[in-house]
């Protein structure tokens, strides 16, 4: 929950306690909430209730206390507490500790995060038609069972096209076999490897035969080379490119991709300096964490979740395209990524801007801004596609 998020839920709590009559009082426009002080009761205090109980005529306390049971029950809040006269303090949930292991996983997994071993057990054949698309597809899919732990081998029903090869296909026999094997038979792509390299090169060529669901006719036009977002080879690309700049733009400034151990107050924080501290209380409970992040600096907002969600599905996404032999549902999930990616990077910047310095959020941000770039690079290295840190 945001700075911002908070001073809604507050708000809200107040119209919902006025539509239920438990208070008599206008509604204000908005409800401030300010950061607690080294020493304070939780994360954030406001004076919502002092300002309501004279229009109530009620006391701030009373006040106080029709709210707390309002807003303890939000998502998001851990525990709401009535400090002094009728102060309001907030102590939020810490981020989801799934999160962090998410983000753990792809640092240390890296291009094989969502690698398992759930097919180890499997021995598959495949086999195919001497066709661009055929041939490109069941080159994908090896790779994808494979790195769930299958053993397989691939063969064509003719001799490979020399110009495979150009493509990254390789195939362990040919012929016809002497028992069935799977087969992997998507919509002819209607021209020759040579072809297609020639117009479009091995990525694009191969993103246009892998992105279409094999049952789908497949779109090889210029459109696959056209940069800009358009294209959603390019976006995905440009999305890991980001990324890594975004690395190196760090590393120039001179910080490195941190956790987000707890969410601290942020730019969207209504604050309203010098109501309880200003006032003399001491809001503190002993043992309750504080914000580690900087006077003016939150980690995400909600542009962030999508994106974690994503990277955390990504390890089913590969599981499912193995299991179905359709790499086109990992290329869609790192559309999708790219897409979430970008959100994020615009609502979150992972770098700082003009004068501002490094922060805690900063690094929390590049962290989950580099998983994004390792999970791109990641799934397109799996449908034999270059993943350049320069566009």
């Amino acid at each position: 929950m945001t700075p911002a998020d908070l001073s809604r839920t507050v708000l809200h709590a107040v119209r919902r306690a006025v539509d239920e009559d438990a208070l008599r009082a206008p509604v204000p426009a908005r409800v401030r909430v300010e950061r607690t002080r080294p020493g304070g009761s939780g994360d954030y205090a406001c004076a919502v209730a002092l300002q309501l109980a004279g229009p109530a005529a009620l006391p701030a306390l009373e006040v106080a206390a029709i709210l707390r049971e309002r807003v303890a029950a939000e998502p998001g809040v851990g525990r709401v507490e009535i400090t002094g006269p009728g102060f309001l303090s907030f102590t939020l949930d810490a981020p989801d500790a799934g999160d962090r292991a998410v983000l753990d996983a792809v640092r240390e997994q890296g291009l094989a995060y969502g690698h398992g071993d759930a097919l180890r057990e499997e021995i598959l054949q495949f086999h195919h038609a001497r066709e661009a698309r055929a041939a490109v597809t069941a080159h994908a899919v090896r790779r994808l069972v494979v790195a769930q732990g299958a053993r397989v081998r691939v063969s064509c029903e003719e001799a490979s096209d020399p110009d495979w090869a150009r493509l990254g296909v390789t195939v362990d026999a040919h012929g016809t076999p002497p028992v069935p094997l799977t087969g992997i038979r998507p919509v002819p792509a209607g021209v020759t490897a040579g072809e297609l390299l020639e117009r479009l090169g091995p990525d694009a060529a191969r993103w246009g035969l892998l992105r279409p669901a094999g049952h789908d006719r497949a779109a090889l036009g210029p459109a696959l080379l056209v940069q800009g977002e358009a294209n959603p080879l390019f976006r995905v690309r440009y999305a890991h490119a980001r990324a890594r700049a975004l690395t190196r733009g760090a590393a120039l400034l001179g910080f490195t991709a941190g956790h987000a151990p707890y969410a601290g107050p942020g730019p969207d924080s209504e604050s309203h300096a010098g109501t309880a501290q200003s006032a003399g209380h001491t809001l503190h409970t002993p043992g309750a964490p504080h914000a580690p992040y900087g006077e003016d600096s939150f980690p995400y907002d909600g542009a962030a979740r999508p994106l974690l969600d994503l990277i955390a599905d990504h390890p089913g996404v590969l599981l499912a395209g193995a299991r179905h032999r359709a790499p086109d549902r990992v290329a869609r999930q790192l559309e999708a990524v790219a897409h979430a990616f970008f959100d994020f990077h615009d609502s979150c910047p992972p770098l700082p801007a003009g004068d501002e310095k490094p922060s805690a959020a900063h690094r929390a941000r590049l962290a989950l801004a580099e998983a994004a770039g390792t999970v791109l690079a990641g799934g397109l290295s799996l449908l034999g596609i270059r993943a350049p840190e320069h566009l």
